[in-house]
């Protein structure tokens, strides 16, 4: 990486969630030579839906990578169409998940994938190859490991708590069934013991729905603590509220501060640095005096070229605490 801002560096893992964590994915791929990128994804939130595996998280990153995505939406297909839901809704099938026509393509060939024994990695890094995308695209583990989302109102599977729900159940905690028993993804566990990552990056996902899922593997958040390494992350906090997504909510129903310190109290001492949007200047001096570093961004990402430029104070700031 010539010039740039980690000239030299030899690998960067991204951890990684949905749309907010796909972003700034795509603005590391424009600062860090494809070969040379990984991005973990979160598969709590996959799921079997009318008789297909659905990798929500998955799909939005390969999406936005490929150069797929709806830019509108930040998930889904661009140019998508939704013929296929309007037939099921006539005939009374489940529509409260909406598949384009498009999209139902990947889940189709990854459930007949699946069941014909390849992993989800295989699939994964197939479905990268096939769409020329360059980073490493690795799921967290290929063991499934649903993330629960326990409300006032019973316990919820992800998907039926954050789209067929809208997310309006009070949450009264969260846990990942089976990561007891689960492992990091081949590639993952890896990259987990390799010293040739010399940068890992914790996108602007959410904390609990996102990046939890992966922390809960048995050895994943030592590894990252203990690895050489230096552990960014950016909050996904500005002001008071959620960047995107339900964030800011479950926070405040869970009795958190609703603050980009208190994710810095929630990562604890997995971090070296934490990134803050320059609206939360104020708070930075609270946020050192936990003992982490701290850098001043604008982290709200509504072009590429935020994307991008985010990307680089990171990295930035990876160089900075390696020295």
């Amino acid at each position: 990486m010539s010039g740039g801002p980690m000239s030299g560096a030899k690998k960067v893992m991204a951890i990684c969630g949905g749309v907010g964590g796909a972003k700034l994915a795509l603005g590391l791929s424009k600062v860090v030579p494809g070969d040379q990128l990984m991005v973990v994804t979160n598969t709590g939130d996959d799921f079997r839906h009318l008789g297909l595996h659905v990798s929500p998280d998955i799909d939005t990153v390969t999406y936005t990578l490929s150069g797929l995505a709806n830019p509108e939406t930040g998930w889904g297909r661009e140019g998508e169409t939704w013929q296929f839901m309007d037939s099921l809704r006539q005939l009374g099938g489940e529509d409260w998940f909406s598949l384009g026509d498009k999209d139902l393509a990947i889940h189709v060939e990854r459930t007949r994938r699946l069941d014909a024994g390849e992993t989800l990695s295989q699939i994964t890094a197939g479905n990268a190859a096939t769409l020329d995308i360059g980073p490493q695209i690795v799921p967290m583990s290929d063991s499934h490991i649903p993330t629960i989302v326990e409300t006032e109102n019973g316990d919820l599977a992800f998907q039926h708590y954050f789209v067929r729900e809208r997310c309006e159940p009070v949450v009264t905690g969260i846990r990942f069934a089976g990561a007891a028993d689960a492992s990091p993804s081949p590639a993952f566990a890896r990259a987990l013991d390799d010293p040739s990552v010399e940068a890992i990056i914790i996108c602007p996902s959410n904390p609990f729905l996102s990046v939890d899922p992966i922390l809960a593997i048995p050895g994943v958040r030592a590894a990252l603590k203990n690895h050489d390494a230096p552990v960014v992350a950016v909050s996904p906090i500005v002001g008071g509220e959620a960047i995107k997504g339900p964030t800011a909510k479950m926070m405040a129903e869970l009795n958190m501060e609703v603050s980009a310190l208190q994710v810095a109290h929630h990562y604890g001492d997995l971090l070296d640095g934490f990134i803050i949007d320059e609206t939360d200047a104020a708070s930075e001096a609270v946020v050192a005096a936990t003992g982490v570093a701290t850098r001043l961004a604008q982290s709200v990402m509504q072009t590429e070229s935020d994307r991008t430029e985010l990307a680089q104070v990171a990295l930035s700031f990876v160089k900075d605490l390696r020295s």
